[in-house]
């Protein structure tokens, strides 16, 4: 408890009762006191949180305890105050009825001045000590949810990044997973889920393609059609990414890993029963992979991918009702009609994690640096550069981003700036490349290079006009960069990669 003295609501039509218990318990608390129930329901609804305790007279002349006691449960208020009943009644369908209308404890009259005393005191007492626990409890859950949230939309990242992406993809498919789920029960309770489970699958969903961290960058990344034989390596991605779930057995019960298994092995399935990697057909299919996979297609045809250009909102969901993409569960695709006048606006609702770069590094290094396995802190280092990465490229809105690494010397750059320059999207020492002269030119690259060399690890980004060759045209830019290093010899910095933007004038 604070050093504010506990409050307490003494309601009993006896004035000579409500003195003498004012009296025993005024030492130690600020007393309240109520003629009657409907004075004391209207100082409780003006004063329901302040108040630490209400002593309730079971007998009164119109509304009586019993009566307040039903309020304060439809109200909410008897979750937050404790009620101990005043009664000279000690019939058993009495009291047993006011206990399953939460009352904590009863005092009997005539009173007894320790019996009084001890009570209150210990009623108080107990309550404090189950606030604190529930708030314990409830800071577990947040706590260990949003390491969860937090540790699932990082790894996703990577896997986007990899894949040429921004990471939008991963936010999108979870906020559509979470419309059409809730329009899903508001038409049929026939798959059973739970309304709380929904943020659960919702969040699941973000695993959905862990998967892809086994492909090859030159199938993942191919701006072309797959071959037969390099198809059949990306399909591997479903149940690579499901079998990596199946080995983390400490979490293996939780309805999240559950969850995410289902998406991750089967949200390739297809209603007909053409899809992959089993063939599973109709209902088969858990519905948490049937509803990301309707996500996870929408998202991709209304995306600009290294192999095609952004379907309009409207052609995208023609395409999906055609079955052009696949057939889905034809309630699904109700459901779809149901939000989809929603989902413009959500998936181009930028919005991201407000968690802070202190409590994101807090958070991460708590769970993998350890001071006696040097593999954990890489991980650690790893997880850092994708936060900045996620950072940067998500508060870009237009020009060329690109990566580049210094050992081996890789140059990336995302579907849209390599057709924009009529470059490959991924570049192995650009330096001994002519092309990447020709567009970026020697005296800039010299001054690019040398900025870098210059910059204090204590200035990590840093921004400067060039020119660069677009098209056989010269045009002025300005180049953002940030830098990441590896600081784990303080001694011995090592300056890792630059990621950066290029936005012409």
């Amino acid at each position: 408890m604070s050093n504010e003295r506990a409050k307490i609501l003494i309601v009993d039509d006896d004035t000579m009762n409500r003195v003498v218990l004012s009296d025993l318990l005024c030492d130690e608390y600020d007393i309240i006191e109520a003629k009657d129930g409907d004075e004391a329901l209207e100082i409780l609804e003006k004063q329901a949180k302040e108040i630490t305790l209400v002593l309730l007279d079971m007998i009164m002349p119109g509304r009586d305890g019993l009566e307040v006691l039903k309020i304060m449960n439809e109200k909410g208020w008897i979750k937050g105050t404790p009620v101990v009943m005043i009664s000279a009644e000690t019939a058993t369908p009495q009291v047993e009825k006011a206990f399953s209308l939460g009352v904590t404890d009863f005092i009997y009259r005539p009173f007894d001045q320790m019996v009084v005393q001890t009570r209150v005191r210990n009623t108080i007492k107990l309550y404090v000590k189950q606030m604190q626990l529930s708030e314990l409890v409830t800071d577990k859950i947040y706590e260990r949810t949003r390491n969860s949230d937090m540790l699932i939309s990082i790894l996703s990242h990577i896997v986007e990044f990899r894949n040429g992406e921004s990471g939008q993809h991963v936010l999108h498919i979870r906020k559509i997973t979470d419309l059409l789920l809730r329009a899903l029960l508001k038409r049929t309770q026939e798959y059973n889920i739970p309304e709380e489970d929904i943020g659960t699958i919702a969040t699941a969903s973000s695993m959905h393609d862990i998967g892809k961290i086994t492909i090859p960058d030159e199938i993942l990344n191919k701006p072309g059609k797959l071959t037969k034989e390099e198809f059949e390596i990306m399909k591997q991605h479903s149940m690579n990414g499901a079998k990596m779930l199946d080995t983390i057995q400490y979490f293996k019960n939780e309805p999240l890993m559950k969850y995410a298994y289902d998406i991750c092995r089967w949200h390739h399935e297809r209603w007909d029963g053409r899809g992959y990697p089993d063939g599973l057909k109709g209902n088969e299919i858990p519905i948490s992979a049937q509803v990301v996979s309707i996500a996870d297609v929408y998202d991709a045809l209304t995306s600009e991918r290294c192999y095609k250009k952004a379907f309009p909102h409207e052609k995208a969901l023609e395409m999906i009702r055609n079955n052009e993409c696949g057939v889905f569960n034809p309630l699904l695709l109700e459901c779809l009609s149901d939000v989809a006048d929603q989902l413009p606006n959500e998936i181009n609702d930028s919005r991201t994690s407000q968690l802070s770069d202190a409590d994101f590094s807090k958070i991460a290094r708590s769970i993998f640096e350890s001071s006696d396995d040097s593999s954990d802190n890489i991980i650690y280092e790893q997880y850092l550069i994708e936060r900045k990465k996620s950072q940067f490229f998500s508060s870009l809105q237009k020009g060329i981003s690109f990566e580049y690494t210094y050992e081996p010397s890789v140059l990336k750059l995302n579907a849209r700036s390599a057709r924009a320059l009529s470059f490959p999207r991924t570049m192995v020492e650009p330096e001994n490349n002519s092309n990447f002269w020709n567009i970026f030119g020697r005296d800039n690259w010299d001054e690019f290079v040398k900025l870098l060399h210059d910059s204090q690890l204590n200035n990590d980004s840093f921004t400067f006009n060039s020119e660069m060759m677009v098209k056989g045209e010269k045009r002025p830019c300005k180049i953002r960069v940030q830098q990441s290093w590896n600081r784990r010899d303080p001694e011995n910095p090592e300056l890792i990669c630059v990621y950066g933007n290029v936005e012409f004038f």
